[in-house]
């Protein structure tokens, strides 16, 4: 559910993080994002026994935010229980890129507060967009 208090990024992504269903590889994720809105949409990782099946905490929170109306993020966050800050996956990526601009902030932290920021420029140079399908 999309949160409209005024509920930080990290502490929608430690409260979902909790709801993760990750029996599997026991490594829970968290991710929330923010809406153009100013809303914030959580998502947990939710796996599957047939690997590479499930669902990675960053697209959970993105497709809660597009079901509930928005398409454009302007902030995410992701943190999971490692000792280092756990960056998205090549898919998440590309997923973060459709929905945020170059200069959009990806927060990546640890439970212990290892915390790294990286624009999503930084994150995926080079991103595939929508300028790539365009024809001359």
């Amino acid at each position: 559910m999309a949160e409209e208090c005024p509920m930080s990024l990290l502490e929608a992504a430690l409260a979902v993080r909790e709801k993760a269903y990750a029996p599997y590889s026991k490594f829970k994720v968290g991710a929330a994002v923010r809406g153009a809105d100013g809303r914030i949409y959580a998502g947990c990782n939710v796996e599957n026994v047939a690997y590479p099946e499930g669902t990675c905490a960053e697209a959970g929170a993105i497709a809660l935010m597009v079901a509930s109306g928005e398409t454009r993020l302007s902030e995410a966050l992701i943190v999971a229980d490692s000792p280092l800050p756990v960056s998205p996956c090549g898919g998440c990526r590309q997923k973060l890129a459709e929905f945020g601009a170059p200069d959009t902030q990806i927060t990546m932290t640890t439970l212990d507060g290892n915390t790294r920021t990286m624009s999503l420029a930084e994150i995926i140079p080079g991103a595939f967009g929508l300028a790539h399908m365009e024809s001359e």
